[in-house]
């Protein structure tokens, strides 16, 4: 049975998308069989790889109006699958508010085809909403990403433990860090390595929650996505894919 991992951080813009493409794009480099679920209204991770947003996607099949067999597209890379999203997804917010166990629509259709794959990653998007909260009640294993900058830190503690607590009580007991990696990382400056500090200072005694890979900033991660590929395919021997093979490899140890 495949591990669903959920990439989560109420926070935009912190290389959450990015994370989970070129996670899933080097576990099925490594031959492991992978679904991406864009789970995002936005559709960046779909947009990403150049997939087709015109066609039935994760909307469709969470309104029942499509097997999810049957959405789910292939990719430029080998092993590698996607269920992709479009503006659509927005409306499953309003659709969904009264219906009984609204937050568990994903996990029911994740459900049909976990036995196919090895890793089924789940991006959200950067709020606690109805869709990110069948994120995480689809889940086994959730991975942060933390951004390198001073605001990044602004809550995040408070939402990484008090939330996942809160999941954990109420839709999804088995639910469990597998990680936080940061990201968009500068060594030039002094601001990236206080914050790798601090936090390395607060999960002094659970360093396994921390990834040992750190994500550089990488104009070759920017570009990727305008062209459709994931780092190993666009850039194999930029610092960013160097970065997100290591991280792969982590997860694959860990998850």
């Amino acid at each position: 049975m495949g591990k669903v991992i959920v990439f989560a951080n109420q926070k935009g813009g912190v290389g959450k998308t990015t994370t989970a493409v070129n996670i899933g794009a080097y576990l099925a480099e490594e031959g492991k069989k992978t679904l991406l679920v864009d789970f995002d209204p936005q559709g960046n991770l779909s947009s990403s790889l150049g997939s087709d947003t015109k066609k039935p996607g994760i909307y469709e099949v969470i309104m029942g109006k499509i097997n999810i067999k049957d959405a789910i597209q292939d990719t430029v890379n080998d092993k590698l699958y996607i269920l992709t999203s479009n503006i659509n997804l927005s409306g499953a917010s309003v659709e969904l508010v009264n219906v009984d166990k609204r937050e568990f629509y994903l996990k029911n259709c994740l459900d049909q085809v976990k036995d196919y794959y090895d890793y089924i990653l789940i991006d959200c998007p950067p709020s606690l909403g109805i869709i990110t909260l069948n994120g995480f009640a689809a889940a086994d294993k959730v991975i942060v990403p933390l951004q390198c900058e001073f605001f990044a830190l602004e809550g995040f503690f408070k939402m990484l433990f008090e939330t996942i607590k809160r999941i954990q009580k109420t839709l999804n007991p088995s639910l469990t860090i597998a990680g936080i990696v940061f990201t968009m990382y500068d060594s030039r400056t002094r601001l990236g390595n206080d914050v790798i500090s601090k936090v390395k200072t607060v999960f002094a005694k659970h360093p396994e929650l921390l990834f040992h890979s750190v994500i550089p900033r990488n104009i070759k991660l920017s570009e990727a996505p305008s062209h459709g590929k994931t780092i190993n395919i666009y850039a194999p021997n930029s610092s960013g894919a160097i970065s997100y093979k290591k991280l792969a490899q982590e997860v694959i140890k860990r998850v």
